[in-house]
């Protein structure tokens, strides 16, 4: 990979400070009373020699295990949406299709709402449980298209070679296809995943207390709402770029750099 030039640099630098510039200057000119000192406490506190995680940190945590949960069933989801669909059970795509049109054609929060308000009820699923399926379901609808294209794009001439060889189809998946298509499916999955991140925080509006709802209950307290929700801006902003980069470090190890 090319290293920048050093105009580049500069350049992104300048950016960066006149954000900060016009930031400030808003600011300045609203005459909004930043409390910024306080916001330190949020994440946590020293208790003689241990530490006391605070809201913010709590919040984060749960909003971690909702995004790891949902991204390995979403994966899961969308996988199987994807091999259903190139199936050739007409059953199984026609539900693989109507899947895919029901959850691509209404709202994430209306699904959030239908599974806890409607289905909870009826299956015994707690608030973790019900975030956990309405947003594995809602990525999982968008992750089986990427499969589905990433398996598309190999050639027939691996799958005569593999039928050669006496594999079965899922062998040929298995051994085949998948391990080929992983390049690029990296990409556009580090694209879910991240928006995965950022749509957990609509599960707040069924009282999971995430870093969304944990900052809201701490506003209805302070009234900090900006110095807040600019704290949990870059918090979520953190997650994403650390999951890019690792995503980035992958297809680097894949390509063979």
């Amino acid at each position: 990979m090319p290293k920048p030039r050093l105009y580049e640099v500069l350049w992104f630098v300048f950016i960066c400070g006149l954000i900060v510039y016009l930031v400030a200057r808003g600011a300045a000119q609203g005459g909004y009373p930043w409390q910024w000192y306080r916001i330190p406490r949020y994440f946590g506190m020293f208790d003689g020699s241990s530490f006391v995680p605070g809201p913010i940190l709590k919040g984060l945590v749960v909003t971690l295990q909702i995004t790891l949960a949902s991204l390995i069933l979403s994966m899961s989801v969308g996988l199987s949406t994807a091999l259903l669909r190139l199936s050739r059970s007409f059953i199984g795509r026609a539900v693989a299709r109507a899947y895919l049109e029901i959850i691509r054609n209404t709202p994430l929060l209306v699904q959030l709402f239908f599974i806890y308000f409607v289905l909870a009820p009826i299956l015994d699923l707690g608030r973790f449980a019900s975030a956990v399926l309405a947003l594995s379901l809602f990525e999982g609808a968008y992750a089986s298209e990427i499969f589905r294209a990433a398996i598309l794009s190999i050639h027939k001439g691996q799958w005569e070679a593999a039928f050669s060889l006496g594999l079965t189809p899922y062998q040929s998946y298995l051994h085949i296809i998948l391990p080929q298509g992983i390049r690029k499916m990296l990409p556009p999955l580090a694209g879910q995943a991240v928006s995965l991140i950022k749509d957990s925080a609509l599960v707040s509006t069924i009282a999971v207390y995430d870093l969304t709802m944990q900052a809201q209950a701490i506003i209805s307290e302070t009234y900090l709402a900006f110095e807040i929700w600019f704290t949990v801006a870059a918090v979520y902003l953190v997650l994403t770029l650390t999951l890019s980069a690792g995503v980035f470090f992958i297809e680097r190890r894949l390509k063979g750099f």
